[in-house]
C-alpha cells in the first residue's frame, strides 16, 4: 500500500478556537456566535480530506469528534507527534510541515509503504517503513538499569559523532594502534634534534604515544609485550599499515582489514590528552 501523508503542526480544534477569538477582536468587541463548533470542525476536516490523503499526522491532540470524522473518510489520524517527532517524520517521509488547509496544490505530501504499531517492552510505538528518504531514524535502547541505558546512549552518541565528523572530513588514518606506533617513531626521531632538557619532554611524549597500542592489547586480553615488539619490528621494516589484529592476536594490515579512524578525531584526541598532561 502506498500511503500519502499530510503532516500538520497544529490541532484542528485549536485552529477553530483561535479563529473565534479573532472574530471577537475584529468586530469591535462584539460577540459572534456560530451554530455549532462541530460545523467548523467538519469544515476543517473536509479541507484536509481534499488533499487526497489517507494518513494525517498532528503535532498535538486530536479530539474525539475530528478523529471520528477522519475515520469516516478513511483517514488514519495520528496525534501527539510533538515538535521533534514531526520534524523527523518530515525528513524521512519527504513531506512538508504545513499550517494551512487552503492550498492543497502547494503542499508536498510525504509517503511510505507501511505504518504499523509495534510493542517495544511495555510501550506501543508506530513504525514507518519503506520511507523514500533515509535522513532520520530511531534507535531503541533497552537495559536492565538506568546506568546501563545512560552508558549505551553515550556510546551510541560518541559513535554517531565520529561518523558525522568523518562525513564532514573524509581524511582518515590507519587504526588499531598503527598510527600511534608511527607517530611515536617519528617523535623519537625528532627528539634527537632537540637539545637540552626539552628533549626529555619530547621523548616522554613519544613513550606516551607508544603506550596506546599496549592498552589495546591489554583490553583485548592479549600478550602486549610480544605483539608490540612484533609491531615495532614491522614498522621498522617499512610496513606502516601494520596494527593490532585482535581477532587473531597478532599484528596485521589494518588497511586491508578496513580498520580506519577519522583524522580529525585522532588529532583532537591527541591534542586533548596533551593539554590534560600539561595541566598536571
Amino acid at each position: 500500500m502506498y500511503i500519502y501523508i499530510y503532516i500538520y503542526n497544529m490541532c484542528v480544534e485549536s485552529i477553530f478556537l483561535s479563529f473565534l477569538r479573532c472574530l471577537q477582536v475584529k468586530v469591535f468587541g462584539t460577540r459572534v456566535r456560530v451554530d455549532s463548533v462541530a460545523k467548523v470542525a467538519e469544515l476543517e476536516v473536509n479541507k484536509i480530506a481534499a488533499h487526497k490523503i489517507n494518513v494525517f499526522i498532528n503535532r498535538q491532540l486530536i479530539y474525539n469528534y475530528p478523529e471520528q470524522l477522519f475515520a469516516d473518510k478513511g483517514i488514519m489520524a495520528i496525534e501527539h507527534a510533538d515538535f521533534e517527532g514531526i520534524e523527523r517524520l518530515a525528513l524521512v517521509l519527504g513531506g512538508e510541515i504545513v499550517s494551512t488547509f487552503d492550498t492543497p496544490e502547494q503542499v508536498k505530501l510525504g509517503s511510505c509503504d507501511l505504518i504499523e504499531e509495534v510493542m517495544v517492552g511495555e510501550d506501543r510505538m508506530l513504525r514507518f517503513s519503506g520511507v523514500p528518504i533515509g535522513e532520520a531514524c530511531t534507535i531503541v535502547i533497552r537495559g536492565s538499569t538506568q546506568q546501563i541505558l545512560d552508558e549505551a546512549e553515550r556510546s551510541i552518541h560518541d559513535a554517531l559523532s565520529v561518523l558525522v565528523t568523518h562525513v564532514k572530513d573524509l581524511l582518515t588514518v590507519a587504526g588499531a594502534g598503527a598510527s600511534e606506533v608511527l607517530m611515536s617513531t617519528a617523535v623519537i626521531f625528532e627528539s634527537q634534534k632537540v637539545a637540552g632538557k626539552e628533549s626529555l619532554a619530547v621523548e616522554a611524549f613519544a613513550r606516551a604515544l607508544a603506550q596506546l597500542p599496549t592498552y589495546i592489547c591489554d583490553n583485548a586480553g592479549l600478550d602486549s609485550a610480544d605483539i608490540i615488539s612484533k609491531l615495532r619490528a614491522a614498522h621498522s621494516a617499512g610496513n606502516h599499515s601494520m596494527g593490532i589484529d585482535i581477532e587473531n592476536g597478532k599484528p596485521g594490515d589494518v588497511v586491508k582489514m578496513g580498520i580506519i579512524e577519522s583524522l580529525t578525531v585522532k588529532m583532537c584526541m591527541i591534542s586533548s590528552a596533551a593539554e590534560a598532561a600539561e595541566q598536571k
